[in-house]
């Protein structure tokens, strides 16, 4: 039981650690409070599964804050109560990294340590700072290593590296784990990985992408086996995903901007610019969600297998437009749980499907198809044609007549990461709402229907109606 005396020097302690500039993050009230800021939780929290982790984010959403955030709880061992990310009982060696000696002195060593001549007032609390040695040559002001006092007693280490050092400059210590602000070259990054192998340590990475579909970028969306999607994980976040950029501000920044970077340093994705299969603005198709007329035909598309997307639409019959009101993904449940999610949406609407061509045999696939017909779905196998269904969707986004819910976020991930390789070959990698919207549109709008019992509009047709909507006729 604590006595009085140590429940005053707790709480003294508590107030005291307050006041660090660490104490100012991730609080549980407040405008800044901790969960409006999901992707970052989200970041944390996936170091207790993966190995190794890139939080690919825009500029000023606090990507860099969160790296140095968690940099200082592994080296203080100190974690706030409501952490559930790696924890490390022991000191630890760590490696904080920047692009060159200049910025990692600047970003880095600042973000942890504070500015030049103002040790103790950046993230690890001034007062947990034993000892630090300056680089030797080089860079004025620029730290070689810092020592803090770990929770357990002991020291943990922190050094301070840059990628201009080159691949070399990586090898040989052992280290407990790496935070790589900015993106490194992919030498330098597997040296770093390997540096964690005899500690079963973590690597972490955050930055804008602004190199496009590099190699360490590709490593993380198109990982060369399969297996390494059990230790890597991407979480990626943009101005949208936080609370604190003003309005004004985001709209003052993008018309100042280079469009070939607009997405990338307002969503934090990656420049795709001619692999990029549908090359369309999402200003340009993305609507706010509303309430779908009953009288509206509806449809869907669905992919299964390792992981099952469902991509339901409605027609406005008026204005010849399809309406992507809602997505469902989710990987490996069994064919029961996707199907009780279809069912609660609505059983009648009637559906094409086709099972992951990489996963099974053509047999395989028709065999899962007839189960789920068997449990009550109106579906049917699509027409598959890929370069034709890439078209036909084409041609409706940019006809106009193809717009998707602003809350269908799944949906949305992969839009912005569909593209082709440098063969022009299509990315088989996490695009599974991307062919259920392909099989909807080249197959499931023909099977639309209205909800039994809803009253239909009389349709309009202002014009030649396009051979591709023959349906609709």
């Amino acid at each position: 039981m604590v006595d009085h005396d140590d429940l005053v020097a707790l709480v003294a302690e508590a107030e005291k650690r307050a006041d660090y500039k660490i104490g100012k993050y991730f609080k549980n009230d407040g405008p800044f409070r901790r969960d409006l800021y999901v992707k970052h939780l989200i970041f944390f929290k996936a170091g207790a599964v993966y190995k190794e982790r890139l939080f690919m984010a825009a500029n000023r959403v606090g990507k860099s804050e969160s790296g140095a955030f968690e940099t200082t709880c592994h080296l203080t061992g100190d974690y706030p109560d409501w952490w559930e990310g790696r924890r490390f009982t022991e000191p630890v060696q760590w490696w904080a990294c920047g692009t060159t000696s200049e910025t990692t002195r600047d970003i880095v060593q600042e973000k942890l340590c504070g500015g030049i001549n103002q040790l103790g007032t950046g993230m690890i609390p001034g007062h947990l700072i034993i000892h630090h040695t300056k680089r030797p040559h080089g860079l004025p002001g620029s730290l070689e290593q810092v020592w803090v006092r770990h929770k357990s007693g002991g020291q943990s280490t922190l050094g301070f590296k840059a990628y201009e050092q080159g691949r070399q400059s990586f090898e040989g210590t052992a280290k407990h784990g790496v935070w790589c602000d900015e993106e490194p070259p992919q030498d330098c990054y597997t040296e770093m990985l390997y540096r964690t192998m005899t500690t079963e340590g973590i690597i972490y990475t955050t930055f804008t992408p602004l190199q496009g579909m590099s190699d360490v970028v590709r490593g993380f969306l198109e990982p060369e086996k399969n297996e390494a999607k059990n230790y890597k994980l991407m979480i990626q976040a943009g101005w949208d995903d936080v609370p604190h950029l003003a309005e004004d501000e985001k709209k003052m920044l993008l018309a100042t901007t280079p469009p070939f970077q607009r997405d990338a340093r307002s969503k934090g994705l990656p420049q795709l610019g001619s692999g990029a299969i549908y090359q369309m603005p999402e200003s340009e198709i993305s609507c706010a969600p509303f309430s779908v007329p009953s009288s509206w035909p509806r449809c869907y598309g669905m992919d299964t297998g390792g992981t099952t997307a469902v991509v339901w639409g409605a027609i406005d019959r008026e204005s010849e437009t399809l309406y992507i009101y809602d997505v469902y993904k989710r990987e490996h449940p069994e064919p029961a749980v996707h199907f009780d999610a279809i069912k609660a949406r609505g059983l009648w609407i009637p559906g094409v499907a086709d099972a992951a061509a990489l996963l099974m045999t053509q047999h395989d696939r028709e065999q899962t198809i007839r189960l789920y017909k068997k449990m009550g779905l109106d579906i049917q196998l699509p027409d598959k044609a890929v370069e034709t269904g890439i078209q036909e969707v084409w041609e409706l986004m940019s006809g106009g007549r193809l717009k998707v819910f602003a809350s269908c976020q799944p949906w949305w991930q992969e839009y912005r990461l569909y593209h082709r390789d440098e063969k022009g070959k299509i990315v088989k990698t996490n695009d599974h709402a991307m062919d259920a919207m392909r099989y909807m549109v080249r197959s499931g709008r023909q099977r639309a229907k209205t909800k039994p019992g809803s009253k239909l509009k009389p349709m309009v047709i202002t014009q030649p109606p396009d051979p591709g909507l023959g349906w609709l006729m």
